[in-house]
């Protein structure tokens, strides 16, 4: 079923964020040409916007890393399509330079194509993340 293979791709990924796997590794689970998408203020954090290739999950990786600490990452629940995998929880990230936290709901749709991860989307308050950065 490829349901149960999506959730099984949601889990591997989530296993090697919180196994501190190098971004790069994390990103080779990426399609080359993937379609990375974060909405909100465009600017203000690396990783907010629209971006293409395998190197906007790298750098995502990294960057989120560099600028902030997760305080609290709960996965309520992984549900599995077809061609999607949706990761569906509650964080809390410190925001390095300003000390703040933000605490938000998110989703993450994952599109997967095979076992590669073709499509990126996360869904958050990156506004309000956007406004403790700012300080």
């Amino acid at each position: 079923m490829n349901q149960d293979k999506n959730i099984a791709i949601a889990q591997k990924l989530l296993a090697g964020i919180g196994g501190g796997q190098a971004p790069n590794t994390l990103a080779a689970m990426f399609a080359k040409d993937l379609r990375f998408e974060i909405q909100g203020d465009n600017g203000v954090l690396p990783w907010i916007g629209h971006k293409t290739g395998r190197q906007a999950a790298a750098d995502f990786f990294r960057d989120i890393r560099v600028m902030t600490e997760p305080v609290k990452f709960e996965v309520e629940d992984i549900l599995g399509s077809t061609d999607r995998a949706v990761i569906v929880g509650e964080l809390a990230t410190r925001i390095k330079s300003s000390g703040k936290v933000n605490h938000c709901q998110f989703a993450i749709i994952l599109t997967i194509s095979g076992d590669t991860i073709t499509r990126f989307q996360m869904l958050e308050d990156s506004f309000d993340l956007s406004r403790s950065v700012r300080g």
